[in-house]
Order: structure tokens, then sequence, then C-alpha cells
């Protein structure tokens, strides 16, 4: 027998059943939005690959053609699920394009990647066009990040 205290903390509990109900919810909503997550992350990854093959890879190429012309030494890499500008005397210095499916929503993103002396490796990250759906980006979006993020590598040659 539990003593009064006790027996009095005992009744103010939720009842057992309704405790039942609400956590058996709860699981339920977690499986339903995995799969959406799931099923979101599926059609992004389908319209990343049409963006890196229709846009994305052909842009980069270009830009390794315009630097080499220039006098820097990058080569496209576009291994899959991505494309890269790398600098031939580092592979560390890179931009690249990536898909993120690790947040709320499927996102294209730049990542720059460079040596900087004593400061070490620096990698910044961004979207590549915040707000944009993977199917609504466009040459203008890859060229921005392009023009933006090269200076970058190159004066740091």
């Amino acid at each position: 027998m539990l003593p009064a205290s006790r027996a009095r903390d005992y009744d103010a509990l939720m009842d057992v059943s309704e405790l039942r109900k609400r956590i058996l919810r709860a699981l339920d909503e977690a499986r339903k939005d995995a799969a959406v997550r799931r099923q979101s992350a599926d059609e992004a990854a389908v319209a990343y690959e049409a963006f890196l093959a229709n846009i994305a890879r052909p842009l980069f190429l270009q830009a390794g053609i315009v630097l080499r012309a220039a006098g820097h030494e990058f080569t496209a890499n576009t291994p899959a699920e991505s494309v890269r500008l790398v600098a031939e005397r580092s592979s560390e210095d890179f931009l690249e394009l990536d898909l993120d499916t690790s947040g709320g929503s499927p996102q294209v993103v730049a990542r720059t990647s460079r040596r900087q002396g004593r400061r070490g490796h620096v990698v910044e990250e961004r979207p590549l066009a915040p707000g944009k759906l993977i199917q609504d980006l466009t040459e203008d979006d890859v060229s921005a990040v392009l023009v933006a993020e090269l200076p970058k590598l190159v004066t740091k040659q």
C-alpha cells in the first residue's frame, strides 16, 4: 500500500491509457513525417540530377575553359552527384555544388574550400539560390555563384 502522500501524487498522474494514446500518436506522426521527408529527398534527387546534367555541369566546364584561357589552372570535375572546379596547384582549393538533404527542404549548396596560410583550411557553404526549388534553378543562379566565389580562389593563388 502506498503512503497517503504518494497515493495523492499517483492519483494526479495522467491515466496510462491517455499517455499511451499520446505516445502512439506521436510515433505515428513521426513515421508519417519521415515518409514525407524520404519522398521529398527522392524527388529532389531526380530534379538535382537533371539540374546537374543540363545546367551545372555545362557551366562549370565552360568556367574551367575560361579560367584556363585567363592563365588560371583549374579543372572541372564531374563526379557522380556533384560538380567541382578544382585548382591544379592544390586539391583543397575548389568550388563545388552539392545536394543537401539534411535540412527541412532539400537544396543545392555551393561549397568553397581554400587553404589560407596560417589560418588553415577554410570552407564556406551557402545555398545556391535560397528559397528556390531545385527544378527552378537557372543558369543565372549558377553563374552568380561562379562570379562570386571564383575570385576568392583565383586571388588566393
